[in-house]
């Protein structure tokens, strides 16, 4: 952690770590920052469809039989792969998208601790199609939050940070 937290670790196999005086509200991620991640995932996402559409393209097929062809079909396999695979698994296991490795944000439990995976699956999840529901205002809810969390993460009892979490030896 920095600065704002300690770890202490603890001999027991649920728990390794036991974070002791963790704020979030001194290491809260900004509101642009988890919007910069956002962009960078979604970029990463529409990049396999509309690369494979240009293959499709050059190989020949133009209109209807360029939408329908088998690079665009490709294409968006691919991409909807590459989603699920960053927007849940990665997170479920990490903490992080691919846009949060890049802008340096991690979400951590209300604690300062890793969240459990099933926490994890419920944010990543249901809590994303519940802030999708809302039309994006769930999303919102970080610039008014002392803590900086967002509906995903009143679901799931988690926060986004701006800090490093990696435990360190004293």
């Amino acid at each position: 952690m920095s600065g704002n937290a300690e770890v202490v670790r603890a001999n027991t196999p649920k728990n390794p770590e036991i974070v002791v005086r963790f704020s979030p509200e001194g290491v809260r991620a900004p509101f642009l920052l988890r919007c910069g991640a956002l962009l960078v995932d979604y970029l990463l996402i529409v990049t396999f469809p509309a690369v494979f559409l240009v293959f499709g393209r050059l190989s020949g097929d133009d209109g209807a039989r360029l939408l329908s062809g088998s690079w665009n079909t490709v294409g968006w396999l691919i991409g909807l792969l590459f989603a699920v695979t960053n927007i849940v698994v990665l997170p479920v296991f990490s903490g992080q998208s691919i846009g949060k490795i890049v802008t340096g944000i991690r979400v951590v439990a209300l604690n300062g601790s890793a969240p459990l995976h099933r926490k994890m699956l419920l944010r990543q999840t249901l809590g994303y199609f519940v802030t999708g529901l809302s039309a994006g205002f769930g999303f919102l809810f970080s610039i008014f939050s002392n803590k900086g969390r967002a509906l995903h993460d009143y679901i799931a009892g988690t926060v986004v940070i701006y800090a490093d979490r990696n435990v360190r030896d004293r």
